[in-house]
């Protein structure tokens, strides 16, 4: 349990049955008459819905205790996902719907974050930005590399994002994790 006066950014509230939400923003606010209270902007840990919620100020809100660990992503495992604790070298299988969108940037050896709560993984993150090979583009036609368009290109992952024309296969590059936009070339 803690006090609404403890709230801080990334703390993991339990409310509404057991739901969890993690703190996106808080502002304490003292008006000049009525009671204090704090107004806060709370994200659903699994579905990512967030919502707005106004709790009085010092009252008690149960926190969950979320475990983020930096883990490797070794190989899959039929529909699983298999991670590495670096540390302690043991193995955590990881359902598709828990990584999510990660998936579609996960290769082998890459470390990505994964957070449980009482055993069960919620979510998996990876960094912001991530580089991965082109494994399959069209060639840029002559004439089309000054217009600023883009095309299609397959990721080594098997994802597919848009490119500009100038971008051939074999090239690395980077990818926005958050967007799946396409932020520069990789220089070697």
């Amino acid at each position: 349990m803690a006090s609404t006066n403890d709230l801080k950014n990334g703390l993991v509230l339990k409310l509404d049955g057991g739901q969890l939400w993690s703190v996106v923003e808080f502002q304490h606010v003292k008006p000049g008459k009525g009671p204090a209270f704090v107004r806060t902007k709370l994200k659903n840990v699994l579905s990512g819905k967030v919502v707005d919620k106004t709790f009085n100020a010092g009252v008690k809100v149960e926190t969950a205790t979320v475990d983020r660990r930096d883990m490797q992503f070794s190989y899959m495992d039929g529909e699983y996902f298999v991670f590495m604790d670096m540390q302690t070298y043991d193995q955590l299988m990881v359902d598709r719907k828990s990584v999510g969108d990660a998936a579609n940037y996960l290769i082998e050896g890459f470390t990505a974050t994964v957070a449980a709560h009482e055993g069960e993984v919620l979510y998996v993150e990876l960094p912001a930005a991530v580089e991965l090979t082109i494994q399959h583009t069209d060639p840029g036609v002559q004439g089309d590399r000054s217009t600023g368009g883009t095309k299609p290109a397959t990721l080594e992952t098997g994802y597919e994002i848009g490119v500009p024309l100038f971008i051939t296969t074999g090239e690395k590059i980077k990818v926005d994790t958050r967007s799946g936009e396409y932020l520069g070339r990789v220089n070697s």
